[in-house]
């Protein structure tokens, strides 16, 4: 459905436009017309759907510009997507010059208060960010018309629904609520039902929270090896943006400070680091100067790029639901995109259950040897010699190359132009993962080994979640989000970049050795 179909100005429809949006997503599709009408809506429907411009809309299209009050209201459970919601709304509302302000933990509180006295008409935030600013008495509601609670049972999950009941007592009763949630739980039904007036229920099926364009592997290892097993994958695959989850913040930490060990452009994110960390981490992924993001489902959330080629599932997810979330940021956009699921053996029934709800049969991959890594990191190094060749003004080097063609084998002189584009070899630095304990055991049957695996480097055919990371804004937020734990492990040390002629390069660590031999 066309976005001019929906009832909207023509500013908005202009801004929609910029935007680089075409159609309506089913989720704005219907749920706009209904907003635009003054109804409640539930909206069951996972990130990258287009929710958030499913409630931008019509809120932008509602609220009276020239009123200096808060008219609308949206509550998100991370810092992260509170961000990305507020930076959202206001693209979509800069031809009507909307106001809309953010407010969440871990940031200056003074730099907030003085952002609230601009008189937003929407404000985006966290929940214990925006209780501490109603008591302090720096955020008013009264005038409220509308509230938007996103990513409701991500909410629950991390204890904030004492808080959200709290926000919404603060609220004129006469009000339009809209309420986001992947799935449906008991209390997240009780919201609707004690807050809501006769809402109208949208939900996406399933078949269009998992795409066609994304295929979907497992790879059966023991957890000892996966990291070796992972990282094997990358010199195979070669993939161009990847996040890897993972089920804790040390692992966060310890993958991401491994993968950096071994000359991958990565970093980790969890709800330990400081908000400036977080921020430039991120900024450095979403404009592609880094190419592996490590993270915890919690860090993760609100993370919507369109580029992300691969996900890997270093820790299957406990539960089912949440594999939807990590595999959906990838295959975005009409892109392709792949997910490979790590799976220990006594971990197959939770691989199953996942295949129960999303209706697809993952793959078996087998892991790649170490020679198969290497033909791949040669794929790779081979490309971006060809690369540098054609970047060269080769005429201005003729005379040094033909001195040196004099004196070296000329195999020996591309050998070492290869060696010096290579990746340092992943199996001369050692990494220890801790172990996790394991997942309870789920029933289902015991599946076999075998499976196959795609080699080649540039070939792209080759989730989930426990809610163990509480970080993020919680309940007196501030005092946790302020702690800087695990950003130590990301600002210095052996970093490693992707090097202008297209190869990876580290800029630490030794080198396979060989001789270039001197002609007689």
């Amino acid at each position: 459905m066309k976005f001019k179909e929906l009832g909207l100005s023509e500013d908005l429809l202009e801004a929609v436009t910029d935007a680089g949006y075409e159609e309506a997503t089913p989720i704005q599709a219907e749920t706009i017309p209904m907003v635009l009408a003054g109804q409640d809506v539930i909206g069951q429907a996972q990130t990258g759907t287009g929710k958030t411009a499913a409630f931008a809309l019509p809120i932008l299209e509602k609220i009276d510009k020239s009123n200096p009050n808060v008219q609308a209201l949206v509550v998100s459970p991370t810092r992260e997507l509170a961000i990305q919601t507020q930076e959202e709304i206001y693209k979509l509302g800069r031809h009507e010059r909307a106001n809309v302000q953010v407010v969440y933990g871990g940031a200056d509180i003074r730099r907030q208060i003085k952002s609230l006295k601009n008189h937003p008409q929407v404000v985006v935030g966290t929940p214990g960010r925006l209780l501490d600013h109603i008591r302090r008495h720096t955020l008013k509601l009264d005038h409220v018309q509308m509230l938007v609670l996103d990513e409701a049972d991500e909410m629950l999950n991390m204890g904030f629904l004492d808080d959200i009941e709290d926000i919404i007592k603060q609220l004129p009763e006469e009000r339009q609520t809209m309420l986001f949630s992947a799935t449906m739980p008991p209390e997240i039904k009780r919201v609707g039902v004690q807050f809501m007036q006769d809402p109208k229920h949208v939900k996406i099926k399933a078949k269009e929270l998992t795409t066609d364009l994304i295929d979907q592997f497992y790879v059966r290892s023991r957890d000892f090896e996966k990291f070796d097993v992972m990282t094997r994958f990358f010199d195979v695959q070669d993939p161009d943006l990847t996040i890897v989850f993972t089920r804790t913040k040390r692992r966060v930490d310890e993958i991401s400070n491994g993968l950096q060990a071994r000359g991958y452009n990565a970093a980790g994110i969890h709800g330990d680091l400081t908000q400036k960390r977080r921020t430039q981490i991120m900024n450095e992924f979403r404009h592609g100067k880094l190419d592996i993001l490590v993270a915890t489902d919690v860090a993760a959330r609100g993370i919507d790029i369109n580029d992300v080629t691969h996900v890997y599932n270093y820790d299957i997810p406990q539960d089912p639901d949440s594999y939807v979330h990590r595999v959906g940021r990838t295959g975005r956009a009409g892109k392709h995109g792949v997910s490979m699921t790590f799976v220990t053996p006594n971990e197959m029934g939770y691989l199953r259950e996942i295949e129960k709800l999303t209706k697809v049969r993952m793959l078996p991959l087998k892991p790649p040897s170490a020679e198969e890594a290497f033909v791949g990191q040669l794929g790779v190094a081979k490309e971006a010699v060809a690369d540098l060749i054609n970047k060269t003004d080769t005429e201005k080097y003729a005379d040094a190359a033909k001195s040196l063609l004099d004196e070296y084998d000329a195999e020996d002189l591309a050998a070492a132009l290869l060696n010096a584009v290579t990746k340092d070899d992943n199996s001369q630095v050692p990494v220890k993962i801790t172990p996790e304990r394991p997942l309870p055991k789920r029933g289902g049957k015991r599946h076999g080994g075998g499976g196959y695996h795609h080699g080649g480097g540039n070939n792209r055919r080759g989730g989930g979640y426990h809610r163990s990371d509480r970080g993020g804004d919680r309940r007196g937020g501030d005092r946790r989000d302020n702690r800087g734990h695990g950003s130590r492990n990301h600002e210095g040390g052996n970093r490693s970049h992707r090097s202008n002629n297209g190869g990876r390069r580290s800029e630490g660590g030794s080198k396979r050795g060989f001789t270039i031999r001197k002609k007689d």
